[in-house]
């Protein structure tokens, strides 16, 4: 995020490179930082002469190459974008030539999503001199919690810890789809609010009370009666949990606490370092581990690896969800 935000302020002082390539597996800088080259380094004026979008699948390193060795029309520079570049992989070794000498009139954009190049290639060097090469890294998960702080402590809001975890949950390390949910939010909420779990139910559409962070937390709890009304919830509702993601999660949920059981030093904040999360929730863990002792976690890992199997169908018929989720609660609490 932050070298994100020194090349957005770079562009803002007036340092702009004649070429910008844009790569990793996290879309979201590179479409940042790409809309913002194509709203504000030409006026409008300019634009239309002198700004092209290319997509890489409609388009050669050539062409490319050829529009760019062009000058611009009474403008100081010109803007290419070539979105969707990871389409010209194959190819894209012959960008060497253009970037031992790129024309300092054009600004280059290559948007190379879900891909990395490797930075030991003569252009990926020649672009790293003369311009920016800049990777966008997936977040780990227990990372996008703080990213969605400061996003949105920078607009003016606030969160609270359950409607940052809601999210989290059923949205993963997706910061495309996260932000598109929080500027949703920030329509119908004035700034200076915090965004609570019932905004997120109402406006969003996940449930605050039935969804794999309250099972979880039930779980943990040996809160029977919650926990079974939420799995009737996911059995009468499977796309908004799918068993598949629910089993994956509650499997997560146990091993961390079997890492908690593991732990020396069960301080809050070694515990929120260790198993990558937030503070705020440390006391659910400390909890969950005198509910459930190391063995009885141990036990219940092996179960949910045999609940998973069956809902493959592997070694048994397939059974209904509902009878998955009576044994995998049965497990848990017995």
């Amino acid at each position: 995020m932050d070298e994100a935000v020194k090349i957005v302020n770079d562009i803002k002082n007036g340092l702009i490179k004649p070429i910008y390539f844009l790569m990793g597996e996290e879309a979201y800088y590179i479409d940042k930082i790409a809309e913002y080259i194509e709203q504000n380094v030409l006026t409008e004026e300019e634009k239309g002469f002198n700004q092209t979008v290319y997509y890489g699948r409609d388009v050669s390193i050539d062409d490319i190459v050829s529009s760019a060795k062009r000058f611009p029309m009474m403008a100081e520079r010109q803007v290419i974008i070539v979105k969707e570049a990871q389409d010209l992989s194959r190819t894209i070794d012959q960008l060497e030539n253009y970037t031992n000498d790129p024309v300092p009139t054009t600004v280059l954009v290559f948007c190379y999503k879900y891909k990395t190049i490797d930075k030991r290639k003569k252009f990926t060097k020649n672009i790293e001199k003369l311009g920016v090469l800049f990777e966008s890294k997936k977040l780990y998960e227990n990372q996008v919690g703080d990213w969605i702080k400061r996003l949105l402590q920078s607009k003016g809001y606030g969160i609270e810890p359950k409607a940052m975890a809601m999210l989290v949950e059923f949205l993963g390390t997706d910061l495309s789809k996260i932000n598109n949910e929080l500027e949703k939010l920030q329509i119908v909420l004035p700034k200076q609010s915090t965004i609570t779990a019932k905004d997120i139910e109402d406006n969003i559409g996940f449930s605050k009370d039935f969804n794999v962070f309250e099972l979880r937390k039930a779980l943990g709890e040996r809160n029977q009666l919650k926990a079974y009304q939420i799995a009737n919830y996911f059995s009468e509702n499977p796309k908004e949990a799918p068993f598949q993601m629910v089993v994956t999660l509650v499997f997560g949920y146990f091993q961390q606490l079997l890492q908690y059981h593991g732990l020396k030093d069960k301080s809050s904040k070694n515990v929120a370092v260790a198993l990558k999360v937030n503070p705020y929730f440390t006391k659910d863990y400390e909890l969950a581990a005198r509910n459930f002792p190391m063995k009885k976690v141990s036990a219940v890992i092996t179960k949910l690896r045999d609940v998973d199997l069956k809902n493959k169908g592997v070694g048994a018929n397939s059974l209904p969800v509902n009878d998955l989720y009576k044994e995998l609660l049965v497990t848990i609490f017995n």
